[in-house]
């Protein structure tokens, strides 16, 4: 049995970054928050230069699911539930097969009819969390004696639960062994608990060791490794509306956690879990100079945040061009986000970017690419470069990313549900879909 990693849960996204970024297939709103988005911003932004180069949100394209397409949302049983709604059909499935069928998170008592209650929108108790990933993962594993808790006791009803899921690394605990039972659990603590649970301990360990080809290490947040494979396995939901994003450090939702135990347990199939390990076991970039070094170590704070259409504001403040009110990304705005100079005007994300930024005006993918006569082929590119995609294969440019070289891009994708680190090389939809690139970094 592993030895439990005492480091406190996850607390890599502090204020000065708002929380953390990942994949670019569209996730379109409605036409009518396209139009109040638009209003907003000329009536807020401080200059018509800076309103005029604004051009909205897109869709995008990017690589397909893993899973074969959009997940099932049509009940499979018959469960008869007190507090779950037509407001939470997007989850019924999941809710219905991990409390249901399968008892994972079967939490509370029945109703006065006999009906089972969920509490689909109440915040999940770390102690619930840890039940259901033992049920569903941890298979006749007896619990550690040798592991206690300052504040759950070993006669306890979770205990042998928790001491389970921190023997295996599954999840962390404070320094001084406070396992928090009724503290909620975040975004990043369920993509750690199901990225390694399924077995994605390679991958995880590749992306948190990324290095240069001269050794350099990648300063990386210290759960980048399991918010970039959680996001892989596609944990979020695929929603067009806001009201099911989330971001790393959010506490989430009971129907948010029985969605992402679902589809680990019934979608991410074992030729999956292969497929990341091989892809993310050995991560090295190019040599690169400071500059660019610092340009990759930026987009990467902000794995795992939103796919937001017309998104591209990373701090919880809101964007001072209006139109946005959490912090996410669409693909040309999260290479706004990292590679746009501040204008003068409304647009300034410096501080706390450690860099300057360069002249990028076009707000789209497409206006993006038309902006260039310049066309790097594939093997031009180098870190920093924006790189082009047609991936509905009409002609028209409709997806971009930033590469940071040897194969890998960041990308916001809605197919990943927001901000990864992307493999762009052989055997990639990307390499496939490329049309050509563009340098604005001298």
């Amino acid at each position: 049995m592993r030895s439990p990693d005492r480091r406190f849960k996850d607390r890599p996204w502090t204020a000065d970054h708002g929380g953390m970024v990942p994949g670019g297939s569209g996730r379109a709103r409605p036409f009518v928050v396209a139009v109040l988005s638009a209003m907003l911003l000329l009536t807020l932004a401080p200059s018509p230069a800076s309103a005029g180069r604004y051009m909205g949100g897109e869709a995008g394209t990017g690589v397909p699911s893993l899973h074969g397409g959009a997940p099932r949302v049509a009940s499979r049983s018959a469960v008869r539930w007190s507090d779950v709604t037509g407001a939470h059909a997007w989850a019924r499935e999941a809710i219905d097969f991990v409390a249901g069928e399968r008892r994972w998170m079967r939490d509370f008592r029945t109703d006065g009819d006999g009906r089972l209650i969920f509490r689909p929108d109440a915040r999940t108790k770390r102690k619930h969390f840890a039940r259901a990933i033992v049920r569903a993962f941890g298979g006749a594993e007896e619990p550690d004696p040798r592991l206690s808790f300052s504040d759950l006791d070993e006669g306890e009803a979770y205990w042998p639960f928790a001491n389970v899921a921190v023997s295996n690394g599954w999840i962390r605990v404070g320094a001084d062994d406070a396992f928090g039972p009724n503290e909620p659990v975040t975004m990043t603590e369920v993509h750690r608990a199901l990225a390694l649970a399924r077995g994605l301990r390679p991958a995880v360990r590749g992306l948190d060791r990324i290095r240069t080809a001269d050794g350099t290490r990648i300063r990386v947040p210290s759960s980048f490794g399991t918010t970039v494979i959680g996001m892989r396995m596609e944990l979020r939901y695929p929603s067009q509306y806001e009201d099911h994003d989330v971001h790393p450090w959010t506490p989430m939702p009971r129907s948010q956690v029985a969605y992402s135990l679902w589809i680990a347990a019934t979608e991410v199939s074992d030729g999956t879990v292969t497929y990341l390990n091989q892809q993310y076991d050995h991560v090295e970039l190019p040599a690169m100079r400071d500059r660019s070094r610092t340009i990759v170590e930026w987009g990467a704070r902000y794995a795992g945040y939103p796919y937001v259409w017309g998104g591209e504001w990373g701090l919880k403040s809101r964007s001072p061009l209006g139109g946005q009110s959490i912090p996410g990304f669409d693909c040309s705005g999260l290479v706004w986000w990292l590679m746009r100079r501040n204008d003068g005007g409304a647009w300034k994300v410096t501080p706390p970017r450690p860099y300057r930024g360069w002249s990028l005006p076009e707000r789209t993918s497409a206006t993006m690419a038309g902006a260039t006569r310049e066309r790097l082929k594939y093997r031009e590119l180098r870190p920093g470069d924006l790189m082009f995609y047609d991936g509905s294969g009409d002609g028209v440019v409709d997806h971009v990313d930033l590469y940071v070289g040897n194969g890998w891009a960041l990308d916001s994708s809605t197919s990943q549900g927001g901000v990864t680190l992307m493999w762009v090389g052989d055997g990639s939809w990307y390499k496939e879909n490329f049309r050509y690139g563009r340098r604005i970094v001298s």
